[in-house]
């Protein structure tokens, strides 16, 4: 199954993501560290992913290395539990908008990366 979301320019959420957390208080450099984690993206690779406007799709199967400890992170996004969507793509969107979410909610960075 193909959402529409797939084909929306990183950037785009990216954007989102960042109004988001910088609405509570926290900053881009605390948001690119999530992501870089999350992705395995240099802070080099991630800047050339939002300016070459990436798609979604293309963003999280390019990336170089998805951290193994994602598989740690459960919970409950947009009112369905990250850990038990079955479509591989919509649970990495799913883990990703998870960290943001921790992030914006004050989290200490130690336990959103699972450290």
């Amino acid at each position: 199954m193909s959402h529409r979301v797939y084909k929306m320019s990183f950037a785009g959420l990216y954007r989102a993501y960042l109004n988001k957390v910088k609405r509570k208080g926290r900053t881009k450099e605390e948001l690119d560290e999530v992501i870089r984690w999350f992705t395995g993206h240099t802070q080099e690779s991630l800047d050339a992913e939002l300016v070459n406007e990436t798609i979604i799709e293309e963003f999280v199967a390019g990336a170089p290395a998805l951290n193994p400890n994602r598989l740690l992170i459960t919970g409950v996004v947009c009112g369905v539990r990250v850990e038990e969507v079955e479509e591989e793509l919509m649970r990495e969107l799913r883990y990703m908008d998870k960290l943001v979410d921790e992030l914006a909610k004050g989290r200490v960075i130690g336990k959103i990366l699972r450290s």
